[in-house]
């Protein structure tokens, strides 16, 4: 960007007009001129008719003394002694409409009847309006009437951006610094993409920094990364951040049922953002507007991909100003086209992954400000036992925590109500069901053979956390794990333990109860899963380091019209038998396991009955010493006691749950 450019003063960012019509305020609006309306014309109202009169007829009830009081009203129209004589009668006279004691009275009046009623005492003269008040009169309610459609119609319209001649300009909303502002301190979890985006601000402040290397500013920045992880919050703070013009706009705002209406807000866009240059235009979910083109196979006309060629071309085209700098996010970057990503229109992309343990912790400690914590709760500990958790589920949690400590009466959150709110962000909330001693046994057995299975195998790296039977989400119970560190890669000694863990509650149940029930489909699709992926992704087979996954391109995204099979009969067969040969084998291993610790078994799956409820550690005594010799937590919270504020007794290790393999519930 040329260095005259960037000295250009930023324009101030004008605070967006207060929305004064609102339907609520217009109908108060409405009600107050209708008030006024009304007093201003009940008053000339009238409910019966009154007595028509002649005004010779006017005078002589004026010399008999029949008049209680009268008004004479000139009229300049009808000339100099034309008048119009108003007032009340002392005897009320019947008419069809009722009875009335008012007449009315027009006509000329001489000189000879005007002082006879003037001698009557009872009549005031008052002149007669002039034209201009007359006029006036008339077309003050017309204005009030044309003023209200105005701002009810048309005002409406053009605020909501659907006025007929506004479905081209764009609806992009310039943000203020001074109205929900967000910096790079809230901003955690995410260093290094931070540190990116925030060169853009850097250059924007201080040009002569990189100009100077011969640089120049990106001119797009693609922030990609999976729901939650905090790219609409990085675009907020550089918006906080930046002393220029911010604009945000949606992908969605560009799709209208109207052809051409795409791309003419993309140009009115553009055109908004060179008249505020250097600025930031900020794209939320850019997929809906730049999916792949040539994916629709029936030819023809697309108006979205009309939007996308007007984006392309503003953005790196022949007529192209520097100045605007474009920031879109998106989950799926794989729908992309291709002509988008290129240098030149989106320069950098930056992926902004899920957080690792350190930016769990520090996301925690921003969000943790907003909580009233008890004292003693360490944030690592959840930090910990929280991996593969987003920034906006770690926010989550805490909100639910803080909301489960409410419904129990207590002053401050504690860590038993975070590992609850844990336990219902990742599992589901408990669910009471009714169970009778068969069904309970079949599920106690079932985990606990998966928790003896796994706290034999494992290494260390991932111990048995928590075991229950109280049903959550759509299993009727699960067994809990926590790995020590965050685990980045998967050995094949790893992967077998999962599986052989995977397979040991189908395995408990036919042992003890002698059959098998449906309640493992979710385990045995998990392990099916992990045995085709060793064989035919990771190369952890006889069959070598090679690729046998298919295709996975579809049609819908114009890059794959037919898919080829390129794997022959053979080594089909080769593939099943090898994955066969995987799960039968971790199957004996978990069957020797269970054979000859039916002892422990049996053990663990009582407890599991009388207690619903077992920590890890108990796990662990029950094989050591083969009996169960910590306290045993109470599976809910004590009922809250309006006397008293007690919290439920703490764990002597708590630590958050992580579940190694969903599993299905037992029929």
């Amino acid at each position: 960007m040329p260095d005259n450019d960037i000295k250009k003063k930023p324009r101030p960012l004008n605070k967006l007009p207060p929305d004064r019509f609102q339907p609520k305020v217009l109908l108060i609006w409405l009600a107050i001129i209708a008030a006024v309306l009304a007093l201003f014309y009940l008053p000339q109202a009238k409910f019966s008719s009154p007595v028509s009169l002649k005004i010779q007829q006017v005078v002589d009830k004026a010399d008999h003394g029949e008049i209680k009081e009268g008004t004479i009203h000139s009229d300049p129209s009808g000339g100099r002694d034309w008048v119009t004589i108003t007032g009340k009668l002392k005897d009320a006279v019947v008419m069809p409409s009722g009875k009335t004691d008012e007449f009315v009275a027009a006509g000329r009046l001489t000189d000879d009847s005007l002082e006879k009623l003037q001698k009557a005492s009872v009549f005031s003269e008052q002149p007669a309006n002039n034209t201009f008040t007359s006029l006036l009169g008339s077309i003050i309610p017309f204005v009030i009437i044309i003023g209200l459609a105005y701002f009810i119609i048309v005002r409406q319209l053009r605020n909501a951006g659907r006025g007929a001649l506004n479905f081209g300009k764009s609806r992009a909303r310039l943000l203020t610094r001074d109205r929900d502002r967000v910096t790079f301190s809230e901003v955690a979890g995410c260093d290094e993409a931070k540190e990116e985006i925030s060169e853009v601000v850097e250059f924007l402040k201080d040009p002569k920094k990189f100009t100077r290397m011969g640089g120049r500013i990106p001119k797009g920045i693609l922030l990609v990364g999976p729901p939650g992880t905090g790219k609409t919050l990085l675009a907020k703070a550089v918006a906080g951040e930046a002393d220029v013009p911010f604009f945000s706009v949606s992908g969605s705002d560009f799709v209208e049922m109207f052809v051409g209406v795409g791309a003419s807000r993309v140009r009115d866009m553009f055109e908004q953002g060179r008249k505020n240059a250097p600025c930031i235009i900020f794209i939320d979910e850019i997929d809906a507007v730049g999916r792949q083109r040539g994916a629709g196979l029936g030819g023809g006309n697309d108006e979205r991909e009309q939007t996308l060629n007007s984006l392309l071309v503003e953005m790196d085209g022949f007529d192209t100003t520097e100045g605007v700098i474009i920031v879109a996010a998106t989950n799926r970057p794989d729908v992309l086209d291709n002509a988008l990503l290129r240098p030149g229109r989106f320069d950098r992309q930056i992926y902004v992954d899920l957080p690792d343990l350190q930016g769990r912790e520090q996301i925690l400690k921003v969000h943790a400000k907003k909580i009233n914590l008890a004292e003693g709760v360490d944030l690592s500990v959840i930090a910990r036992g929280t991996p593969g958790l987003s920034g906006a589920e770690l926010a989550n949690l805490l909100n639910e925590g803080a909301l489960y400590a409410a419904r129990h009466n207590k002053k401050k959150v504690d860590i038993q109500d975070l590992d609850a709110a844990r336990d219902k962000v990742q599992f589901g909330r408990e669910r009471r069901r009714l169970m009778d001693d068969e069904e309970k046994k079949l599920t106690a057995y079932h985990e606990a053979g998966h928790a003896l299975v796994q706290a034999v195998l494992d290494d260390g790296s991932m111990p048995v956390h928590k075991v229950t039977i109280i049903p959550r989400g759509r299993a009727l119970g699960l067994t809990m794990f926590i790995p020590k560190k965050d685990m980045l890669t998967r050995a094949r000694k790893r992967v077998l333990v999962e599986i052989a863990t995977g397979l040991a509650g189908r395995l408990a149940e036919e042992i003890v109860i002698g059959d098998i029930s449906n309640g493992a489909y979710g385990d045995i699709k998990y392990v099916t899963k992990l045995a085709r992926h060793m064989v035919c992704d990771w190369g952890m087979s006889p069959l070598g380091p090679i690729s046998y996954s298919d295709n996975q391109d579809t049609v819908f995204l114009g890059r794959d019209i037919a898919r080829h099979d390129h794997l022959s009969e053979e080594t089909a067969r080769r593939i099943d038998a090898e994955v066969q040969t995987i799960v039968t084998e971790q199957e004996n291993r978990a069957r020797e396991i269970l054979n000859s610790k039916r002892e422990a078994l049996d053990k663990m799956a009582a407890a599991l009955i009388e207690y619903e409820t077992i920590e890890g550690r108990h796990v662990h005594e029950i094989l050591e010493f083969g009996e169960i010799r910590s306290p045993v937590l109470p599976a809910l919270p004590p009922t809250p006691d309006k006397s008293a504020d007690k919290a439920p007794p703490e764990s002597a290790t708590p630590v958050p749950p992580v579940i190694s393999a969903p599993k299905a519930s037992p029929a």
